[in-house]
């Protein structure tokens, strides 16, 4: 498909969707929104894609929030079916069963951090800045950030953010958990795709259940997490993938997974 807000590529079993509004600075309006549901549900569909990779087009921003040109127009209602489709269409990321890399080259401020916190983690260029500035104009994150924040830093960090609407450069965002790396601009894609490539070339199997491990058990107890993860392990140990790894290390030889 063709799309006129994203970019999307794909390449060595890693797809890249770039937000494709530069001079609104990655903005999420109406239109992106859609086209990236599309394309998530396109991705989810190709078997020989084995990892996403989320970022900005332009060297100011992965995204800059929500459209606020939209956002003023809106009554109750329609800011309930707003804030809908965004939950729909950022919370896809989760529901991928291939893992989700955030490279965050710029701005990623109210529904680009939103973005961020539903990939699966985030690299972040050293440029880059962080933040949930809704409060500022008279509202409250809308797609997401009022629960995920809080999940990944702590409650106290995640109020203080969101009740202030301060924004914070990569390095504190990196201090407080809420992104795993922070590089050079320049070198952000490259240290990215080499994640990515590293991912990918595993075996994709037990990929897809450790990440629906993870994120199945955030949402229970201890004991019903360890349940979960027993699952999933008993439904790989018996794949072609394990049988390909244990044989491999066992003939001391690299693992040659199938695509």
């Amino acid at each position: 498909m063709s799309y006129e807000t994203i970019l999307v590529n794909a390449e060595k079993n890693v797809a890249t969707i770039t937000f494709n509004r530069p001079k609104a600075l990655n903005a999420l309006n109406d239109k992106l929104l859609t086209e990236l549901s599309a394309a998530l549900d396109e991705i989810a569909a190709q078997k020989d894609i084995h990892v996403l990779v989320l970022t900005g087009s332009g060297n100011k921003a992965f995204v800059a929030g929500a459209d606020i040109t939209e956002l003023a127009t809106l009554d109750a209602a329609q800011g309930k079916a707003c804030s809908e489709k965004g939950h729909k269409a950022i919370g896809k990321l989760q529901e991928l069963e291939i893992p989700v890399i955030a490279a965050v080259n710029g701005f990623a401020l109210g529904g680009g951090s939103e973005m961020a916190l539903a990939s699966d983690f985030i690299y972040a260029s050293e440029a880059a800045k962080f933040g949930l500035p809704e409060i500022t104009l008279g509202l409250i994150p809308g797609y997401g950030g009022t629960q995920r924040l809080p999940r990944a830093v702590g409650a106290n960090i995640a109020k203080e953010m969101i009740l202030t609407g301060k924004m914070i450069s990569a390095a504190e965002a990196k201090e407080i958990g809420m992104v795993n790396k922070v590089v050079a601009p320049d070198a952000l894609m490259d240290e990215v795709m080499k994640t990515a490539e590293a991912i990918a070339a595993k075996g994709r199997v037990p990929v897809r259940a450790a990440k629906k491990a993870v994120n199945e058990g955030l949402n229970v107890d201890l004991p019903s997490g360890c349940t979960i993860e027993i699952d999933a392990f008993a439904a790989c140990v018996s794949g072609s993938d394990a049988k390909e790894g244990t044989s491999a290390f066992l003939e001391k030889r690299k693992p040659v997974f199938n695509a």
